[in-house]
């Protein structure tokens, strides 16, 4: 299903390249012939959601029809089902439109094993022996960096410490920085309430975007940093705006305010040009991930030495499944996880990543911080929690990715209500 939400009409979510977007989520429901459900979605800006809503539709196929019991006893087989299919593949493989459209459906299945078993799916996650985890990876493209073995060895190394993980996180929470004053179209006046606010409410990091005017962010980052003082982490992302030179070059003009990461600083694809820029930028740290297409580019970037902070998005690569892959890559590679968590719903489902890794992956959140916006949640049934700048483990069964079915009415794009006022008011 196309749900759009109009978030152009107050500029949030804007950056250098994405000026205008309507964040936007391509939903899926999975229904069994017992009447459970399951539920995923794929994130999007705008034009281009009902794209994904075919290609979710094209493979929709591959999973009506399954026995439910053989899919949840082996769900690394079922990613491998969608992503692999002979013909379907040969729009990725394994990148763009087809690619996240599995991710919302592997969500999705996970949401329904997760609701099937009682458990928010960071635990029922967590609670899987090391040899159920590393069956749900698909190592044939990864042997040369991570072998079966050595993702064993990492998860049986982090199980003895796995209930007093779980009852810290249940009562401390797992820290998270915002990137809710920092969008590029917002005034000076937002930009200073919103940061001081920031801070009141526990956050010890923000984010602002950056990359349309290198005078202008100069003086927005200098306007921040006045704002926070210097205890409080300020990172800085371009979505991809730059050339490689240039990077290089911008960041040596916002240098003086102590970025602490410089995020998509150039192509996403463009796995030396990030090695470049890592150098170059030392000690300001590299942050990458969100448009990173797969467990194999993951797997070059950490290769490479390319990346400071792995981002690793919730529905980019396919779900739940692949991302267990990239999470121990990371843990392999000793490269910490702040997951992208911006867009509508991606806040609720990468929260389970995140807490998993901790509990049962890493074992650490030192560095570690999951991205928060403060819009949108209102339209889920299960939404994120934020407590002095942490989020709170959540406690309802699945993946936290339902939408309210009176959200869905009045968002369906083009003939909610709306969509249809704002298309009114346009004439």
């Amino acid at each position: 299903m196309d749900v759009r939400f109009p978030t152009s009409l107050e500029l949030d979510g804007s950056d250098a390249l994405n000026p205008e977007p309507d964040y936007s989520a391509a939903y899926v429901t999975i229904r069994t012939s017992s009447g459970a459900e399951g539920h995923g979605l794929a994130f999007t800006v705008g034009r281009g959601n009902d794209v994904e809503v075919a290609a979710i539709r094209a493979l929709a196929p591959l999973v009506t029809g399954l026995p439910v019991e053989e899919v949840l006893a082996d769900l690394g087989a079922f990613s491998r089902r969608l992503t692999g299919d002979s013909q379907l593949r040969w729009l990725g493989p394994e990148k763009g439109a087809i690619h996240m459209a599995a991710a919302a459906i592997v969500n999705a299945v996970w949401d329904l094993y997760g609701r099937r078993e009682g458990k928010p799916v960071w635990r029922l996650l967590a609670e899987l022996s090391p040899e159920q985890l590393v069956d749900l990876v698909d190592f044939r493209y990864l042997e040369n960096a991570l072998t079966r073995d050595e993702a064993l060895d990492i998860l049986r190394r982090a199980r003895p410490g796995r209930a007093e993980r779980t009852a810290h996180l249940l009562e401390h929470g797992y820290p998270a920085y915002t990137t809710t004053p920092g969008w590029l179209g917002y005034s000076d006046e937002k930009l200073v309430r919103l940061s001081k606010e920031a801070v009141a409410d526990g956050f010890t990091q923000i984010k602002l975007k950056v990359g349309a005017d290198p005078a202008e962010d100069v003086r927005r980052l200098q306007l921040a940093r006045e704002t926070v003082g210097p205890a409080i982490r300020i990172a800085v992302d371009a979505n991809q705006a730059w050339g490689v030179r240039q990077a290089i070059d911008w960041m040596a003009s916002l240098a003086p305010y102590d970025p602490y990461w410089i995020e998509e600083p150039t192509s996403p694809d463009d796995i030396l040009g990030h090695a470049t820029i890592r150098r170059a930028v030392a000690p300001i740290k590299v942050a990458t991930g969100e448009h990173t297409h797969n467990q194999v580019m993951f797997k070059q970037l950490l290769q490479a030495d390319a990346l400071d902070i792995l981002q690793l998005d919730a529905s980019r690569t396919a779900g739940v499944t692949e991302n267990v892959a990239i999470l121990l890559l990371a843990a392999k590679f000793g490269v910490p996880v702040c997951p992208h968590a911006g867009g509508v719903g991606l806040c609720e489902m990468v929260q389970h990543l995140a807490m998993f890794d901790y509990v049962a992956v890493s074992g650490t959140t030192e560095n570690r911080v999951i991205e928060y916006v403060d819009h949108l949640h209102e339209h889920f049934t299960d939404p994120v929690r934020i407590r002095g700048g942490h989020y709170l483990a959540p406690s309802v069964p699945g993946i936290s990715a339902e939408l309210h079915p009176a959200s869905i009415a009045a968002h369906r794009y083009p003939d909610g209500p709306v969509w249809a006022e704002i298309e009114e008011s346009a004439r």
